[in-house]
């Protein structure tokens, strides 16, 4: 099935579009606080789009995540009460009181790894607010963890360039069918 292949034709188009900055600025916002799509999802075909540009996307992807991570902090340190149902309802709750436990046991390096790692990054921003971390270390942390993320992504995709287009276009199909089979399996063992 070529479903991931169609996406991705999709995802290249919409990158092209004339207001695709703003997007990429209000994805980048909204996924460090409450939006379950990722950044990259829009930076990466971007970048492969206007190779010219890699560092201004990654810019203002990593600006515009860390506000939107700034918002997180603020939703954990004045509404956690209102925001757990919510958490428990997509399943991130268990995430949210293990990052409560970093942030305990390493507060800076706990934002900076789930800044640049495939973890939830919102969980982190909003249990961070909650358990009172300090402003300017999980600023800081942000800013590396987001940054080195974001310009890794743009850095390659700029690389790779049509070639790596090309390539992506072949076996996108095949990557996505694999990444889908790796998180279901993942959510049984695990679940």
């Amino acid at each position: 099935m070529n479903l991931f292949s169609k996406l991705y034709v999709a995802v290249l188009q919409w990158s092209r579009h004339k207001y695709a900055v703003y997007w990429l600025a209000l994805v980048s916002f909204t996924e460090s606080s409450c939006f379950l799509i990722p950044p990259d999802v829009m930076l990466a075909p971007m970048t492969l789009a206007k190779p010219e540009k890699a560092w201004f996307y990654a810019s203002l992807t990593t600006i515009t995540s860390v506000l939107g991570g700034l918002l997180g902090y603020v939703i954990g340190m004045t509404a956690i009460q209102y925001v757990e149902p919510w958490l428990v309802s997509l399943g991130y709750i268990d995430a949210y009181h293990l990052a409560e436990q970093w942030f305990a046991q390493w507060g800076f390096w706990a934002i900076l790894l789930a800044g640049f790692t495939p973890i939830p990054y919102k969980i982190f921003t909003i249990a961070s607010g909650a358990a009172g971390m300090a402003l300017v270390p999980f600023i800081i942390g942000s800013v590396i963890g987001r940054g080195m993320r974001f310009f890794l992504v743009a850095g390659l995709m700029q690389w790779g360039g049509t070639r790596l287009e090309s390539t992506l276009h072949i076996w996108i199909d095949r990557m996505g069918w694999a990444t889908l089979i790796l998180l279901i399996t993942g959510y049984l063992i695990f679940a």
